[in-house]
């Protein structure tokens, strides 16, 4: 596997474009962006969980399920275009009709998405205006990649992307991808948008049920502040143009593609994770040798999404005790005399609890190991060979000033 500096442009096929539309409040932030592919690509979809679903959500449903495949993808910020009734799913099918006009396919072949503040309608004099910027913008360069994901962006503070290249069978083929993603987030989705094109043929049955798969180790294992968002997407396209023989069973080629599609799927996951509104630090939960995959990921989420050991990750605090006590409510069963946890980070390694009691570590290397941007639990259960992992931020003062201050 080659990782490369690229997003969704790096596969063959693929064109994008960002720019600024004028759906935000400002002058220069971007807020629209467009993903097209020059031929049909199959295409996989995931969605919230959330009851209340925005009505792009709807439509990509519908897409996903109707469509053997799609041309674009269409994506604005600003507003959520959720709760909005009948002229809010209206006035997306009027954004895929509009896109569709200027790009020369059907409605039915341009997914939307939106993100943004919740109940207000879309400016659609600005979406129109937006849309036929966008169309002569499209290009396949490495720029034209981060201006789209600088344009999803809402609280985000820096963009995210990820790409990568395998061989199958001799054939090169390359996943990327960009997505946003900042607050509102948790398992089973959070207020996160993800595009991720490949130029691998396979067929749309087996990129649906690999997707899928692929979300719950991933996507669907960050958590950020315990909502989960009205708007939550992730699309897959894959175009075929890399000229790889098609995947049509689960061979050596299906299991190649998979580590390639994990990847970008994992990496556009902790890159969220890592942005956590008002975050200091990615925090990172691994649960080892539990008796099954299940009792991994509940006590991983169950560590990850707990405000108290976020906040102590944010006070440099090595408070193990909130991590047991977030392991013991979480519902898994385990024994707590058989628990083993240790820190880590790039300052190095910390046994903090051995056998469901503190070990004598020093309370200075553990504040000095807690210091870095990115530090890990690692808790050994001892009762099995399973594992999990689950990744989310600290707890800070200005989450809550960026959440007070959302809609002002």
């Amino acid at each position: 596997m080659k990782i490369l500096d690229g997003g969704v442009t790096s596969p063959k096929g693929f064109l994008a474009a960002g720019l600024r539309a004028g759906i935000k409040p400002g002058k220069t932030n971007k807020d629209m962006a467009m993903i097209l592919s020059e031929e049909p690509a199959a295409v996989a979809g995931t969605f919230t969980r959330n009851v209340v679903k925005a009505a792009p959500v709807l439509w990509g449903q519908k897409l996903v399920k109707d469509q053997e495949t799609v041309r674009a993808v269409v994506i604005n910020t600003g507003i959520a275009n959720a709760c909005t009734g009948e002229k809010g799913y209206d006035n997306t099918v009027r954004t895929a009709e509009m896109a569709a006009s200027e790009l020369g396919v059907l409605k039915e072949e341009v997914l939307v998405s939106s993100t943004g503040v919740i109940g207000q309608q879309l400016p659609m004099e600005a979406i129109e205006k937006g849309i036929r910027l966008l169309v002569p913008e499209l290009r396949h360069d490495r720029q034209s990649s981060r201006d789209a994901a600088e344009a999803i962006l809402t609280t985000d503070t820096k963009t995210k992307e990820a790409a990568v290249s395998v061989e199958l069978s001799g054939t090169e083929v390359t996943v990327g991808g960009i997505c946003k993603g900042s607050g509102m987030i948790h398992p089973n989705m959070g207020t996160m948008l993800g595009f991720i094109t490949t130029d691998t043929a396979i067929e749309k049955t087996l990129l649906l049920e690999l997707q899928r798969e692929l979300i719950e180790d991933t996507f669907n294992m960050i958590s950020v502040d315990g909502d989960t968002s009205t708007n939550d997407t992730v699309f897959v396209l894959a175009n075929g143009m890399a000229g790889n023989t098609r995947i049509t069973e689960k061979n050596e080629d299906y299991e190649t593609f998979k580590k390639a599609l994990l990847y970008v799927n994992r990496e556009l996951a902790k890159k969220i994770a890592g942005d956590g509104e008002g975050c200091t630090k990615l925090f990172e939960v691994q649960v080892h040798h539990a008796p099954d995959k299940a009792c991994a990921k509940t006590l991983s989420k169950a560590v990850v999404t707990s405000s108290l050991t976020k906040a102590a990750i944010y006070g440099k605090d090595a408070n193990w005790g909130r991590i047991l006590c977030a392991m013991g409510y979480s519902g898994a069963a385990f024994d707590p005399l058989k628990v083993d946890i240790s820190f880590e980070s790039k300052k190095g390694s910390l046994a903090i609890v051995k056998d469901g009691v503190a070990t004598d570590y020093s309370e200075d290397a553990a504040t000095e190991i807690l210091s870095e941007d990115a530090v890990t639990a690692v808790i050994d259960i001892r009762s099995g060979e399973e594992a999990a992992t689950a990744w989310g931020c600290d707890l800070t003062h200005e989450y809550v000033s960026i959440n007070a201050d959302y809609r002002s």
